[in-house]
């Protein structure tokens, strides 16, 4: 076994990089070597704030000493990147979703099989201690058989607070591609494989508005639909109802699980933290503490990271995020066509982890 520290390179300099840096800069398992990106001044500044080197992409992909590259770029270049990170003979962790495209996404895991690499996927919230938390209570049979979940992510959208919010409103994005991922990822680790689904989809107003930075006024077209109901019908026989909007003026993030003796609050999947709520179908409810890791973003690229050195499968894994990506497209796919759709992929629940998984423990 190789017990050197993991050497990671960054392609992608947005606003979500802080978030991923902020944490692995302090893996004691890690090496974060540089950060690279099309726009260069982006890049140098992020460099220079977490004390890293400034590499063009080539540059990057050629460093001997980075082992796995994260690719931050925007959704439609998620495919391109990945592909060209593995085409190096190094390790992927994508931002959510893998691709665009079932064909896209499941080219990468044929890349990826065929040169001994591995492709790792956003998002990594069901690692954080609140949902592992939720998926022991349900391994555990808290609440009997699980029956039915409600998942609903409302929001009025992200021009409110990202300055250049356009692309969330374009192909490979939307509610549902760019919030859903979190909910259905969810939904996969604590009810197993989605089977079938059914929705429809709305579209509130044409064209929105920049709202904050120095774009601020700026209008752009709305190409997706911003908001999509859907109905999940899971291999096990559970039921699922998922809401992602950007068109409400009220915030939820929730997750709720039934089962046949109680049900479960599970705190915003898009968080590491928090404390869910046990409610029994008979009886006074009882709060529900995470128990593990709440460290943010990156949590997954360093479980990546270890499963490399410890020769096991990741749990963040590329199959993991074809099959949500599945799940959403045939959501999409179904508003259109007015019908139910089966998938034809399937895919395990991540086993949990250890109650006492720590990202702050010098391991490797």
């Amino acid at each position: 076994m190789n017990s050197k520290r993991v050497g990671v390179g960054v392609i992608g300099a947005g606003v979500i990089s802080s978030h991923y840096l902020e944490n692995l800069t302090r893996f004691p398992d890690l090496n974060v070597v540089a950060i690279a990106d099309l726009d260069q001044e982006r890049a140098r500044a992020r460099a220079r704030e977490f004390g890293l080197r400034h590499l063009l992409v080539h540059e990057l992909l050629a460093h001997d000493d980075i082992e796995i590259v994260l690719n931050l770029t925007v959704p439609a270049a998620h495919y391109d990147v990945s592909a060209r990170i593995l085409a190096t003979g190094k390790h992927v962790w994508s931002e959510k979703p893998l691709a665009t495209s079932r064909r896209d996404a499941r080219l990468l895991l044929d890349k990826a099989g065929r040169r001994g690499l591995r492709v790792a996927c956003a998002p990594d919230t069901f690692l954080g201690g609140a949902l592992q938390t939720a998926q022991r209570a349900v391994l555990a049979g808290r609440i009997g058989e699980p029956k039915s979940a409600l998942a609903i992510m409302q929001s009025p959208g992200p021009e409110g607070t990202h300055p250049n919010p356009a692309f969330y409103y374009d192909q490979g994005a939307g509610p549902l591609l760019d919030m859903g991922p979190y909910h259905v990822t969810a939904l996969v680790q604590t009810l197993g494989a989605v089977r079938r689904v059914s929705s429809v989809s709305s579209t509130a107003r044409a064209v929105r508005r920049v709202l904050v930075g120095a774009g601020a006024g700026t209008e752009f077209d709305v190409r997706v639909p911003s908001q999509h109901m859907a109905l999940l019908e899971f291999a096990s026989g559970a039921r699922a109802a998922l809401v992602t909007s950007f068109d409400s003026g009220i915030r939820r993030d929730l997750l709720e699980l039934h089962g046949t003796e109680a049900s479960l609050e599970v705190p915003d999947p898009n968080r590491f933290a928090g404390t869910g709520r046990f409610v029994p179908l008979h009886a006074e409810p009882e709060d529900v503490p995470a128990v593990g890791s709440t460290w943010g973003r990156g949590v997954g690229v360093l479980e990546l990271a270890r499963s490399i050195r410890d020769d096991v499968p990741e749990r963040a894994s590329g199959a993991l995020a074809c099959h949500v990506l599945d799940v959403l497209l045939a959501i999409e796919e179904a508003a259109r066509a007015g019908t139910p759709l089966t998938l034809e992929s399937t895919v395990a629940s991540p086993a949990p982890l250890d109650e006492n998984w720590d990202p702050t423990a010098a391991t490797l």
